[in-house]
């Protein structure tokens, strides 16, 4: 017997009730700039525990000191948010005292020993 050349429909749709009409509707297009940025991660060392979420170049609008290499981070460039997870006084303050950094400064910094 010959295969049908029409596309199958989603079985999960015809079962949830879409109506959409006869076939499933395309999905929206992932924001790849949104994904990327929006989402911290932690990062373990030996100078502690950090939050570290990425700026983009589209999101960064304003000029900061990077504590890394003393240096301006101008508007337009990506770069890195970090703050403290384990702050003395609690997840806000850590928050509050966040700081902006290089990437490479970031990746490359020295960890003081006491």
């Amino acid at each position: 017997m010959p295969r049908s050349n029409r596309p199958r429909r989603n079985a999960s749709s015809a079962r949830s009730g879409n109506t959409g009409g006869k076939w499933t509707v395309p999905t929206p297009e992932l924001d790849l700039e949104r994904a990327r940025g929006g989402i911290a991660r932690r990062e373990s060392a030996p100078d502690g525990d950090w939050i570290v979420r990425t700026m983009t170049a589209k999101k960064a609008e304003k000029q900061y000191i990077c504590p890394g290499c003393s240096t301006a981070i101008l508007p337009g460039i990506a770069h890195l948010v970090v703050w403290s997870d384990n702050h003395l006084f609690g997840q806000a303050a850590g928050l509050a005292e966040r700081r902006h950094w290089h990437t490479n400064c970031w990746a490359s910094r020295t960890y003081r020993y006491r």
